[in-house]
């Protein structure tokens, strides 16, 4: 007797893509940690200031901003298998470029490179998703495979001081790049469009397919100048502008923080610093399976993505007392907003994909990382200037005070503006 259909299908081949682009992220943001956990040592060999470090951060972030806008159309017109091969090998090869950094402008264009290089990460990643998973999973997949960027920010604090201290700090971006051409490999063996994916399942194929929304689209024209005359464009541009940068902070001035105003060097801060990211990864995949769950259960795509939005901006105001509390209280209020952050940038990625057909997913995607990438380049220097004004005008504490209550509220705000560009998550029809 043949064995009883399953309700859902027994074939999981779109999950293995998910943990190729949980890989690939994860090991872009190991990259990303490398200057921040080294920033000590490079402090005294460049000899630059907190001012100057936020410049070399945000020419990273300018080039990964103008490079996803540039990325989303290349992914659009010739897929996100071609997407990937690109932008990885090219990060690979800046990534390792940049072991012959000697100087500050040296540094500076090294990141810029590398940043250029990497915007083709999440427009490709994100339309990925809406190939491979039908609406009710993608805030889910995305998550997951955004947790990249949480465990790739574990892994950093562990080993690349480990790799500094034997091979240099040289060692840790020739390690870096390395590790991106061994995921290549991997990527042009298993990855392919859902249809031309022979091992794949009938059933799995089927159930992907299941929103009636097909792989090619509707054979809409994509026009960029016709987007940005929506307001639901806007919504994620806006979405992108004001939260990123948090992350970035997050990401970047975390380790500054806890030597200047904790007094814990790296050697005594990693811990805290993976117990935040490991807070991070639980908490934000938690986040992600919220909202499809609450679809699972009848509600629509709109009520449930705003619900869990709106929790999520609540989850990061805490945030505000840090300086009050003791060590290991803060690692926990930090650790439950960056999750917070990573669950609202993975339902605010799905609204992409609620809202677009997918010829235009990777251009939206693209434009929105242009404004997340432009207003986290405009912080990085903010928060170096503020807090290099404020080592004689209060301390650090005074200067990381200030930047946490911007945390702590820009989320609620951020909120209301996307609800007013947004009010619904409906599909709509590309203007001609």
């Amino acid at each position: 007797m043949p064995d009883p259909q399953p309700s859902h299908p027994v074939g999981r081949y779109r999950w293995l893509v998910c943990a190729l682009l949980f890989f690939a992220v994860s090991i872009l943001y190991v990259d990303r940690q490398i200057l921040s956990l080294l920033k000590p040592q490079l402090d005294e060999q460049m000899r630059w200031t907190d001012e100057q470090f936020g410049w070399i951060n945000g020419a990273f972030l300018a080039a990964y901003g103008l490079s996803m806008m540039g990325f989303g159309w290349f992914i659009d017109r010739f897929g996100t298998k071609v997407g990937y091969i690109v932008t990885i090998t090219a990060w690979s090869i800046s990534a390792i470029c940049t072991s012959f950094a000697g100087s500050v402008r040296g540094f500076l264009l090294a990141r810029f490179a590398v940043g250029g290089s990497e915007g083709g990460c999440f427009p490709t990643s994100i339309k990925t998703v809406a190939l491979w998973f039908p609406k009710s999973e993608r805030a889910l997949a995305t998550t997951i495979f955004n947790s990249g960027t949480n465990v790739g920010a574990i892994i950093a604090p562990a080993v690349i001081p480990w790799v500094a201290f034997r091979w240099g700090w040289q060692g840790a971006y020739i390690g870096a790049g390395a590790a991106g051409f061994v995921w290549l490999v991997w990527w042009l063996l298993l990855y392919n469009r859902p249809e031309k994916i022979a091992r794949l399942k009938p059933e799995e194929l089927a159930h992907i397919l299941s929103d009636g929304d097909s792989a090619a689209g509707s054979g809409e024209k994509v026009s960029w100048a016709g987007l940005l005359r929506l307001r639901q464009t806007w919504s994620f541009i806006i979405g992108k502008f004001l939260t990123d940068p948090i992350w970035w902070f997050f990401l970047i001035w975390l380790p500054d923080f806890f030597k200047k105003t904790r007094n814990l060097d790296l050697k005594h801060s990693w811990l805290h610093l993976v117990s935040i990211y490991a807070i991070v990864t639980v908490l934000s995949i938690i986040g992600g399976w919220l909202t499809g769950h609450l679809m699972s259960r009848g509600w629509s795509a709109t009520k449930a993505r705003k619900t869990g939005m709106l929790l999520f901006a609540l989850c990061v105001v805490p945030i505000l007392a840090v300086s009050q509390l003791g060590d290991w209280t803060v690692v926990v209020l930090i650790g439950i907003a960056g999750a917070a952050h990573q669950a609202w940038s993975a339902n605010l990625f799905t609204t992409v994909s609620d809202m677009f057909p997918k010829p235009a997913v990777a251009s939206v995607t693209g434009i929105g990382g242009l404004a997340g990438a432009l207003g986290s380049m405009l912080f990085q220097p903010f928060t170096g200037g503020l807090l290099d004004f404020f080592k004689t005008h209060g301390g650090a504490v005074a200067g990381y005070n200030i930047l946490f209550i911007i945390c702590g509220c820009i989320y609620l705000v951020t909120f209301a503006i996307h609800h007013l560009c947004a009010p619904s998550f409906e599909r709509i029809k590309l203007p001609s």
